[in-house]
């Protein structure tokens, strides 16, 4: 209870980094995405809190976020590329199979691991700046969610941390999620048993989250052929 109470908002806790990276890319449910008509694709790309950790992946952020999508009338499809355990290294080395997924936007979600890791966070900021320019420069639209680190790394460091996204989103003009997890983390009853994965239910808060950023991108990306 006093290592959940040390969380400032989340996430870079043993667990995370610890998570099977079977637990990798996979397309949410593609043969019944394919057989509905799509606008564009939208590409989900981060580490195991895209991947949706311990749960089925109709459950994950990225289906969650189709579905309602789709309630309000924007017929996109929303791929869960989530690769549980990775830092925004890995992110970086795999950018180019993303581009094979023909994404019209990308929401990007990574950063959490490196904090774990002890990553300068310099290091971190210029991963996500290299993803996000290379992504720019075939035209996809970036969504890029904002993450915050434990407190107990020091104060230095958590500043150094948080301050990464804002800095990214400034610099390439993107669309911002000021915090990822907002309203779910530090919540017993929307974590899983480790305190750090969201349930189903925290997910649907965390889709709710993201809707409106997602919705945004689409307002801003001309529509694919789908």
């Amino acid at each position: 209870m006093n290592l959940r109470k040390s969380l400032i908002t989340v996430i870079a806790l043993t667990a995370l980094a610890g998570c099977d990276r079977k637990e990798a890319a996979r397309p949410a449910a593609p043969a019944q995405q394919e057989a509905r008509a799509t606008a564009g694709t939208i590409v989900a790309v981060g580490d195991s809190l895209t991947a949706g950790y311990g749960l089925d992946e109709h459950d994950a952020y990225p289906a969650q976020l189709e579905r309602l999508l789709r309630e309000a009338g924007h017929p996109w499809r929303v791929v869960n590329a989530g690769i549980s355990g990775e830092t925004s290294s890995g992110a970086l080395s795999r950018v180019n199979w993303v581009l094979t997924l023909k994404p019209d936007i990308v929401i990007l979600v990574t950063g959490a691991n490196d904090g774990l890791r002890g990553i300068d966070p310099k290091v971190t900021e210029k991963n996500i700046d290299e993803m996000v320019r290379t992504l720019k420069e075939r035209n996809v639209t970036v969504v890029l969610g904002g993450m915050k680190m434990v407190a107990n790394l020091g104060r230095d460091y958590t500043r150094a941390f948080a301050a990464v996204y804002p800095a990214v989103a400034k610099r390439h003009d993107l669309i911002l999620i000021p915090f990822f997890l907002e309203g779910v983390a530090r919540r017993p009853d929307l974590n899983q048993a480790d305190g750090i994965h969201p349930t189903a239910e925290g997910y649907r808060i965390v889709s709710d989250t993201v809707l409106p950023y997602a919705i945004k991108a689409i307002e801003q990306t001309p529509p694919s052929d789908g």
